[in-house]
This record gives C-alpha cells, sequence and structure tokens, in this order.
C-alpha cells in the first residue's frame, strides 16, 4: 500500500482475502452483504447516508480515526476507508485502506495502520445514497491534481450532481466512480483559482445540496459544512491535535474534547503546525440543521446544535403523550431508537415503562432472506416479545418513524401473538410522507406509507387499535422552539413537510414535483401546495499500480 487511490484513474483493486464469488456482483465489484439495522430487513427504516471523522496532528494518526469510525458505525455500516498523509509543509504521500464491512472487518490488524503512517488522517463509514454500493464509491476519494494530492470525505448528497457532471463530461471530465462526491473533486480540479483553498471554493459554489466535507491536501486539513448546516460536522483537540467529526460521540470515544460545532458555511482549514483558520465565503443564512438527526441519526449520547440528542428524544416523548394519550397498561418501546421517547412518554403519561421486546446482542450478520417465511424467522431471531409482560395487557408501541410501514405490521402481530390485549402505536415523529434528497436513503414517494393512505388506513394496514404521530409543532417544541415558523422553518423537515430548503435541480430534470422553500428565495405563491393523503487508470506517479489497497469483508 503506498498513496492513495485515485478517482481519475485506479488500477484494478485486488482483494486482500482473494476472490470470493459470493461477494460478486458478475461485473467485477463486490457487493458483500452488510449488516441491517434490526428491524430493517425488509429496508423499512430510514438510512443515514455517511459518517466522517479526521485529525490532524496527531502520532498514529489513522488509529485514532478507525477509533472515531468505530463510535459513528451507526451512520453507515456497507463500507469505510481511511486515507492517511505522511509529510509535512507540502512534501509527503497518501496512503489508502478502504473495504466493504464494518470498521472492525475492514480495520483488524496492526498491519492495516502500519501501512496507513502520518500524523494527518480522514476516514468516512458509508451506506449508499447516491451511486449505489461497490468498492469504486468507497470514500475518502482521492485525487493527484495539478496543486498535488486532494482528498475528501463527504457526509450528505449534491442535489445537483448528475446535472454538474454531464456538463463535466462534454467538457472531457472521466468519472471512474458513481458517487456524487467525485463531482466536487473534478470541480476543483477545474477550477482556474490559483490556491487549493480558493479552488474548493469556487467548486462548492456550483454545487447545490447538503454536504459536510473533510478534505486533506498537502498544505493540511479543510472541513467544512453546506450554506444551511444541513449535515452536522463539530470540531475538537485531542491534546495539540484538531479533530474533525460528524458527532460529538466520535470525540467522546477518541478522548478529544469538543471545541466548537463548524457553523453553516464555514470553513476552517488547519495546517500542519496547527494553525487554525475560519473562513465563511457563502454569506449568511438562516441555518436549517436537519431535524431527523435529532430524531433518529445521531447517537442518543451525542450533542447535536448544544442539545443532547437523548434529552431530546425523551421530550419528543413528552410531546406524544400530551397530544396523543392512550388508555394502557404499559409502554413498550422499539429497541433501540424508541427507548428515550418511551420514557419521556411513560413519565408524562404515568404509565408503567417496560422492556416488552428483548433483543438479542448476539446475533451476527443479517442477510436478505429470499422468503417471506425466512424474513420473519429473522426477526424473531433478533428481537422476541416478553410474554410474560405482554400478555393480557394493553399496550402503548413507541418507535421512532414509520416509513414503508411493513415493519410496524410485524412489530404489533409479535405482541398480539404474544397476547396484548391492545396494540396502541406511538410514532416519535410526524408522518414521513416525502423522500429525502440531502443524503438519506429514503424510498420513492410512492412507497412511503404516510404518502399513500390517511391516519386510520395506516392503523389498519399495521393492525393496530390506534396509531398517532407527534405533530410538527410538538416535535419543535421538544428541540426547544415555542413551534415551527412557517415563514422560515428552523430545520430542515422535508421529509414530513415537503418543503425543501435547496433547489433540487435533479430532481426538476426527472420532472417529478417538489414544494421549495428556499433559504436566499422567498417561496413563490403559486408553490404546490402539501398533496392530501389518500386511504389506500494508472497515477500520474510512477506507484500508480500499488497506490490502494482495498479488500472485501471476511467471511
Amino acid at each position: 500500500m503506498t498513496a492513495a487511490s485515485s478517482p481519475f484513474g485506479d488500477t484494478a483493486h485486488p482483494r486482500i482475502n482473494g476472490d470470493n464469488p459470493a461477494h460478486d456482483n458478475g461485473a467485477g465489484q463486490e457487493n458483500a452483504p452488510w449488516d441491517v439495522a434490526p428491524w430493517d430487513v425488509d429496508g423499512d427504516k430510514l438510512k443515514e447516508e455517511c459518517g466522517i471523522f479526521g485529525i490532524i496532528g496527531a502520532k498514529e494518526a489513522s488509529g485514532i480515526v478507525a477509533l472515531g469510525l468505530h463510535a459513528l458505525q451507526h451512520r453507515g455500516q456497507e463500507a469505510v476507508g481511511i486515507t492517511s498523509f505522511d509529510g509535512i509543509d507540502g512534501d509527503g504521500e497518501f496512503y489508502t485502506h478502504r473495504g466493504v464491512g464494518h470498521v472492525a472487518q475492514v480495520f483488524n490488524s496492526a498491519e492495516s495502520f502500519a501501512a496507513l503512517p502520518g500524523a494527518m488522517a480522514s476516514g468516512h463509514v458509508r451506506y449508499s445514497t447516491t451511486g449505489g454500493s461497490g468498492l469504486r464509491n468507497v470514500q475518502p476519494l482521492f485525487a493527484d491534481l495539478a496543486s498535488g494530492g486532494f482528498s475528501i470525505a463527504h457526509n450528505g448528497n449534491i442535489s445537483n450532481a448528475m446535472t454538474l457532471k454531464r456538463d463535466l463530461v462534454q467538457k472531457g471530465s472521466i468519472f471512474q466512480s458513481t458517487s456524487d462526491t467525485e463531482v466536487i473533486i473534478h470541480l476543483v480540479a477545474t477550477s482556474r483559482y490559483p490556491t487549493v483553498l480558493d479552488r474548493f471554493v469556487d467548486a462548492l459554489r456550483m454545487v447545490e445540496g447538503a454536504y459536510s466535507l473533510i478534505c486533506m491536501t498537502p498544505e493540511g486539513k479543510i472541513a467544512c459544512r453546506d450554506p444551511l448546516g444541513i449535515r452536522p460536522l463539530v470540531m475538537g483537540r485531542l491534546g495539540t491535535a484538531t479533530v474533525f467529526a460528524s458527532e460529538t460521540v466520535g470525540l467522546d470515544v477518541v478522548g478529544a474534547d469538543f471545541v466548537r460545532q463548524i457553523e453553516p458555511g464555514e470553513l476552517v482549514q488547519v495546517d500542519h503546525q496547527g494553525v487554525i483558520s475560519s473562513h465563511r465565503p457563502f454569506g449568511n443564512h438562516p441555518a436549517r440543521p436537519c431535524i431527523f438527526e435529532h430524531v433518529y441519526f445521531s447517537r442518543p449520547d451525542s450533542v447535536l446544535d448544544g442539545q443532547s440528542v437523548y434529552s431530546v428524544r425523551k421530550a419528543i416523548g413528552v410531546e406524544l403523550a400530551k397530544e396523543a394519550p392512550a388508555n394502557a397498561d404499559i409502554v413498550v418501546p422499539v429497541p433501540d431508537s424508541g427507548v428515550p421517547a418511551a420514557i419521556g412518554y411513560a413519565q408524562q403519561s404515568g404509565i408503567p415503562f417496560e422492556l416488552g421486546i428483548i433483543r438479542s446482542h448476539y446475533v451476527g450478520r443479517t442477510f436478505i432472506q429470499p422468503s417471506d417465511g425466512a424474513r420473519n424467522a429473522d426477526v424473531k431471531r433478533k428481537h422476541n416479545a416478553n410474554r410474560a409482560l405482554v400478555e393480557g395487557k394493553r399496550i402503548v408501541l413507541i418507535d421512532d418513524s414509520i416509513v414503508r410501514g411493513t415493519t410496524s405490521l410485524k412489530i404489533v402481530q409479535m405482541m398480539r401473538d404474544a397476547g396484548a390485549a391492545e396494540v396502541h402505536m406511538r410514532i416519535a415523529s410526524p408522518p414521513t410522507d416525502h423522500s429525502c434528497f440531502y443524503g438519506v436513503d429514503t424510498p420513492e414517494r410512492n412507497k412511503l406509507l404516510a404518502a399513500r393512505m390517511d391516519l386510520q388506513a395506516m392503523a389498519d394496514y399495521i393492525h393496530a387499535d390506534s396509531l398517532a404521530f407527534v405533530s410538527i409543532d410538538g416535535l419543535y417544541r421538544a428541540v426547544g422552539e415555542k413551534s415551527r415558523n412557517a415563514t422560515c422553518p428552523q430545520y430542515c423537515d422535508a421529509c414530513f413537510t415537503g418543503e425543501y430548503p435547496t433547489r433540487l435541480t435533479d430532481l426538476a430534470e426527472r420532472n417529478e414535483p417538489a414544494q421549495l422553500t428556499l433559504a436566499v428565495d422567498k417561496a413563490p405563491a403559486d408553490a404546490p401546495a402539501k398533496q392530501t393523503p389518500k386511504s389506500n487508470s494508472p497515477k500520474n506517479n510512477p506507484g500508480a499500480d500499488k497506490q490502494s489497497t482495498e479488500t472485501a469483508p471476511s467471511e
């Protein structure tokens, strides 16, 4: 392993563990199965697309990055990569290692880190949204530009990536991945500005959508967020080293102190001497961070926008109990994401909190099963109703969201099979009736249960005695707001309201309707109203052929 792989033309990617036909899709790309969320054998949970982590100024930087990525594993379970830089003051070499699987599977030996030397490193855990799975899309991506090496790790989604890519290809750019992130590299490479930072800013002025980025050049590290701050990014200190992470839990696990969040539209530059400079090239716009980070994506032990994620989720449960009380004997969470909201619901309602569903923590990989019977058996292998508590009881079942509805249907049925007298479903988020285009893997809108059915039809579909969601204003109260500002919402809540805070150029070109509430431009008076739900190559340097090693997951 030597310098990092380039999206402008890698050599063939060797499999360290040898060819494995079970992990090959027939086109020479590894498509190994990855762990699925405990209830998610049908893909019925929203999935955050990525987590990013970086450090500069630390010995054995790659090992620290791997530990930080392990704390962010919940943000991406399909693949992981780390790129390091060994050198100083513009003179040195980049190294990379990427693989399909979890952090502990891909970086499982001392040799893994010995091959990633240097005091600067960045890493990325991934669940594919734009571009699909496969090693060529695993980040960090790397390119040898005219100004030197350039590495990028991206959390988010570029909503005009296809439009930009088409223009770049027409001008001669050659893409080697299908990731939207590679568009940024090409824009940096083709910019005519003199410095890397100016080229980077020039590139970001052309993109739309959501991004938190950690980039590396021979001169140091750059971290930034999009002008609306849709995706999170924080900065910390580990001794004299500077650390960046998607969530504060990444800082906690490596022993770093939290300094502050990267502000929306801010670029933070750190050189090898530890000098930090802040740049704000995009002006000031009202922030619109993703509110679903509070509902589900972030780990409950993280702090987001100055608030404990765990406390916010409990507060959502409190609001839900006020808005949607139920006559019941016990409150039961769907583990693990429903637990904090269920505690809040129980405390507010006075109904006892009980673990009516027990999760096994000793189940290995989940494979997508070919038949319904096998899928249902796999669900029971991971979760089981606590019959002694559930039998004969009226249950309030708390979960974080309903997407397609197939998961809720199985959970409700599990409660009934265990003898529950009544099952009242309560959801700690508003109905998810619009797709996300900012880096969350959501189904097409016509597959979202809340977009197809009204409340009673949804309750009938999942066989619940009653069903209720927290209101959008209740959710805003839980995060510390009096209510949602309809004129200029304080968060991105498009998956609940259909009001998207940026242009969706690629979507518009596909002629799909979308309602926009732009943070910079006032929404047009004739914007469509929310629909009423219906009831029913070798690199340029001589060592190009050995610049990258990537692994398929071990069996």
